[in-house]
């Protein structure tokens, strides 16, 4: 979102060499400047209004989503693989002007699906319904196959799952609390406290998991290759640059026919494979490679927070946006939250691999885990304390005060809520 440091290495159509692919990623992950625009992308679960136990049939979700392009909204509206709505925002200059216009869109949304009986749900994974796919497209059926290989938690991940990703500016180039460097370590120890605070997925066909985040479960199933990312204590460029070129393929495309689906290649195979050959990658190819990456963290030119679950209520959504927008672009705040989440790092390994303690310990226990509530604490009072200085509306300090003195304060988070429900024999509620 901010100004790029370095020009990409390769035109669109241009065969990419090894070095040429390494130039590239390494000069678009990271635009560097001063902190200025945000963004949020929110993934819906569609249930039926009425009965959200009910198993919405194909043609309605059919109905729905070809209603979506006509809608008067200014974020990107698109329908994920089960079914699922997912609207992102474009960049905007303030807080205010983020939630204001998600809110506004997303009433229009509503509007159109309870004219269809339908309504949006916000859950980390489907409480009632097994995965199911509603698209049809060489695109996700590559995406199936690949992810089959590892087990059934890729089908989950396409089809029953929601979350709020929260788009923050990399930062300054320089050393210092907005720099990119330290805003790039901070993402993921701060994003622990973050997944574990927001937790909301703890049951998956009617049965509690043991954990309050399965939707972070399963992308730890899915696989590090896939799901994880590259070391925190070596250089973020480079670190990401060799992460992504090991990384194996997830898919060749085809502009005719199902795709091919590699075993074992991974990118750098291919680019080595096509200066032998001369039928190597092009840029284009490894752009789309990119995208099938999920890291907790996605360096996209700016920071994608994707380890979020989404939230319960029309407005639940505005709480983790404001508090990662005040955490990461208050200086002050960000001082704050970076002292209190750095020890967090003895228990911080690879990510997101189910072996690593702190991501596992916030997953599976949410705030239960005494350190990640004394971290939580911390930073969502310094949230709150910042949040007026960001321009931040009465609205959204309200929701984030009452976020933490419900949640934070009594060290539980959303996934408590439907816990507690599930255990007293009460309907789940989105």
């Amino acid at each position: 979102m901010s100004e790029a440091t370095g020009t990409a290495a390769a035109r669109p159509g241009e065969v990419l060499s090894e070095a040429g692919a390494e130039a590239l990623v390494h000069g678009i992950c990271f635009r560097t400047g001063p902190p200025r625009l945000l963004g949020v992308e929110l993934e819906w679960l569609v249930h039926d209004l009425e009965d959200p136990r009910t198993t919405v049939a194909p043609e309605r979700l059919e109905a729905a989503h070809a209603a979506l392009p006509g809608l008067p909204v200014r974020s990107l509206l698109t329908a994920e693989p089960g079914g699922q709505i997912e609207l992102s925002s474009r960049p905007a200059a303030s807080l205010s002007e983020c939630v204001e216009t998600m809110r506004a869109d997303l009433a229009t949304v509503r509007s159109m699906l309870r004219e269809k009986g339908l309504t949006l749900a916000g859950m980390g994974l489907d409480p009632w319904q097994a995965p199911r796919r509603f698209l049809r497209e060489p695109r996700y059926d590559a995406m199936e196959r690949s992810l089959d290989r590892a087990g059934p938690a890729g089908r989950a991940m396409m089809c029953t799952s929601a979350s709020v990703q929260v788009n923050l500016d990399a930062g300054f180039e320089e050393p210092g609390p907005l720099g990119h460097v330290r805003r790039w370590r901070m993402s993921h120890l701060l994003g622990a406290v973050l997944l574990a605070a927001f937790a909301h997925s703890p049951v998956v066909e009617r049965r509690a998991t043991g954990w309050r985040s399965t939707r972070q479960l399963r992308w730890a199933e899915i696989g590090a290759a896939r799901a994880g990312g590259p070391p925190l204590d070596a250089e973020p460029r480079a670190a990401w640059t060799r992460h992504v070129l090991d990384a194996e393929l997830m898919c060749r495309r085809r502009t005719v026919g199902p795709w091919e689906v590699p075993d074992g290649t991974t990118f750098r195979d291919w680019l080595r494979q096509g200066a032998a050959s001369g039928q190597g990658p092009r840029r284009e190819d490894l752009e789309y490679h990119l995208t099938t990456l999920f890291p907790p963290v996605r360096p996209r030119g700016f920071l994608e927070l994707r380890m979020l679950d989404a939230q319960p209520g029309e407005d639940g959504w505005t709480v983790p946006l404001a508090v990662a927008a005040a955490l990461f672009d208050d200086l002050a705040a960000a001082e704050t939250a970076f002292r209190a989440v750095k020890p967090l790092a003895e228990r911080c390994g690879p990510l997101p691999a189910p072996h690593n303690p702190l991501w596992t310990g916030a997953a599976r226990h949410a705030l239960a885990d005494p350190e990640l509530r004394e971290a939580a604490a911390v930073c969502f009072a310094a949230a709150l304390e910042a949040l007026p200085r960001l321009g931040a509306g009465t609205a959204v300090i309200d929701a984030v005060g009452e976020f933490t003195e419900r949640y934070v304060a009594r060290g539980r988070c959303p996934a408590d809520d439907l816990l507690d429900a599930l255990r007293q024999g009460k309907e789940l509620s989105s």
